[in-house]
């Protein structure tokens, strides 16, 4: 049986992303929808389904504390989102927690995308 993978910092996930060629981050525009950046498409929430969210928190400092939502688009793309969370998200746009809310979720055991 193998041993799951422990990945905890923020930085080892997005490195195993990389080296996966998964780094596409997916950020909100100022239109209200979500733009993968490494993808070049334009997202609406059921376009996209949260296949995992991760939460790093800080040490000593609440301005550390991060998630991350792993997503996959219609065409079998995956990329992320990620953003302080609390009251220290970098999200000025005040649609950006609405558009998550309505992002259908299907949390799936990714051991196989980290190997």
């Amino acid at each position: 049986m193998e041993q799951p993978i422990e990945m905890t910092t923020l930085s080892q996930i997005l490195e195993k992303l990389r080296q996966k060629g998964l780094d596409n981050e997916i950020k909100m525009t100022d239109h209200g929808k979500m733009q993968g950046t490494g993808l070049n498409k334009i997202y609406n929430p059921e376009d996209l389904t949260i296949i995992k969210t991760y939460r790093f928190e800080g040490d000593s400092d609440p301005a550390d504390n991060a998630v991350l939502y792993l997503l996959e688009d219609k065409d079998g793309q995956i990329g992320y989102i990620m953003d302080a969370y609390g009251m220290y998200t970098s999200q000025e746009n005040t649609g950006f927690d609405d558009f998550l809310k309505k992002i259908p979720t299907a949390d799936r055991d990714l051991q196989e995308l980290f190997k």
